[in-house]
């Protein structure tokens, strides 16, 4: 770690505070040892007793000692949880949804992530292909639970066609050797039809059942494929789709009935291509997989029957028309969402599905609807569109912008009137169809 991490904020009153630190000191080591990340500082100093050797501009090195209680983190803040830099992908998956993005987007969307680190932290999924022995090690050691891993497949031939990679070495023994240790994994399958559906995932199920409990949950999800994608894959219709669904029933059935949960999940994407009713919200566990798209659709379901209840019989302005802009895979699941907030008084809400000439047919979630697919649906409407449109929350980051960089604002001032991008919550849609509540 050259020249040691920014301490870029210092909680006042903590214990870093009392010791004399302050934003902009860096941080070189905790009780002598340099830490790599959040995650090594935070180990270090839950110790009974930590001493901090600093440096601060104008005063070179210092250091500080003191005792405290095992939860106390000093009260200081990093920018970057990650202090000697992201581990990026050395994969070339064949699957890889970066390698379908269209260039000229910011930056940030290219980068490649594939550390473990974030796997913990954030909730990222992994291949684990750069974790070595001494990460393992540390893995345990730091019980670095849960994490999250791209399993794709157990046979490594198969595995090693998908991720196109240095050999990875096998997955099996490393899941076998976490899960031994009492670390938790979250599993997924990006599902290549030819690759590794049919006997290849009935034999990846064989090999992982055996890892439950510690296989905590297994995730079965459909490969995304954009327009610009040039690597021969084919996408999953709905016929393979369906028998996606009558292979997981009897697994799930007999896992419910062992563990008292199903622990193998397929993506709510697989459903709706199926034309298939989605499970109920209880099917779901706990949600285990909900941002992977697994029981998202259900849990919104449930949580838009508690929400009706609380229509009003009038719309509090009197008349007021509303447009729900979505992608083409939620719209059948937003229709009933559409007739009830019509069933108010005074209150029109029309629902527009959305296709995505950005990305081209093959992608259909509202999540990756870009600012000019939305333009091009809504602005021919633009006289029908009412007094406000909603659009996903889903689809733009903290500052308000779609993944092409157009702005909520540059969607409103195109359209003529208002745009909030909604969170994808039952509630939060409610209070804004009814003007109670603005949403960015």
């Amino acid at each position: 770690m050259q020249n040691g991490v920014l301490i870029e904020r210092v909680e006042y009153g903590a214990t870093g505070w009392r010791l004399g630190i302050r934003p902009g000191d860096r941080l070189l080591a905790v009780n002598g040892r340099s830490p790599c990340d959040w995650l090594d500082f935070r180990f270090e100093v839950a110790a009974p007793r930590v001493s901090l050797h600093l440096w601060r501009e104008g005063v070179g090195a210092y250091r500080v000692e003191t005792a405290k209680d095992w939860d106390d983190d000093l009260g200081l803040g990093f920018r970057d949880p990650l202090f000697d830099g992201l581990r990026t992908c050395r994969n070339r998956c064949l699957f890889c949804f970066l390698d379908q993005l269209p260039p000229g987007l910011r930056p940030t969307l290219y980068v490649r992530d594939d550390d473990y680190r974030l796997s913990f932290l954030e909730g990222n999924y992994v291949t684990l292909t750069n974790v070595g022995p001494a990460d393992v090690e540390r893995i345990v050691r730091q019980r670095l639970s849960p994490l999250r891993v791209s399993i794709q497949a157990t046979d490594p031939a198969v595995r090693r066609r998908l991720l196109r990679c240095p050999p990875p070495g096998e997955i099996l023994p490393l899941l076998k050797r976490l899960v031994e240790a009492g670390i938790a994994i979250h599993g997924q399958v990006v599902l290549c039809p030819g690759y590794n559906d049919g006997d290849v995932l009935e034999a990846t199920w064989r090999d992982l059942e055996p890892l439950v409990p510690g296989l905590s949950s297994l995730a079965v999800v459909p490969v995304g494929l954009s327009r610009y994608h040039r690597r021969g894959l084919a996408p999953l219709d709905g016929a393979g789709a369906a028998a996606l669904v009558e292979w997981a029933e009897p697994h799930q059935a007999r896992l419910r009935r062992r563990w008292g949960r199903a622990v193998l999940y397929l993506a709510d994407e697989i459903y709706l291509r199926a034309g298939l009713p989605i499970p109920p919200a209880a099917h779901y566990d706990g949600f285990p997989q909900w941002e992977n798209g697994v029981g998202m659709v259900a849990g919104f379901l449930a949580a838009w029957a508690r929400q009706r209840s609380h229509l009003p019989r009038r719309h509090p302005r009197g008349r007021f028309r509303v447009t729900i802009a979505t992608g083409r895979a939620a719209a059948p699941v937003l229709r009933q969402v559409a007739e009830d907030l019509g069933a108010v008084g005074g209150l029109e809400a029309n629902l527009v599905a959305v296709p995505s000439p950005f990305w081209g047919e093959g992608v259909d979630v509202a999540g990756l609807l870009t600012g000019s697919d939305l333009e091009a649906a809504l602005a021919p409407r633009r006289t029908g569109l009412g007094d406000l449109v909603l659009v996903p929350g889903t689809a733009v980051d903290g500052a308000g912008r779609f993944l092409d960089d157009v702005t909520v604002a540059d969607l409103a001032v195109t359209l003529g009137i208002p745009v909030r991008a909604v969170p994808p919550r039952p509630s939060a849609l409610r209070r804004v169809a009814l003007g109670w509540e603005a949403q960015r």
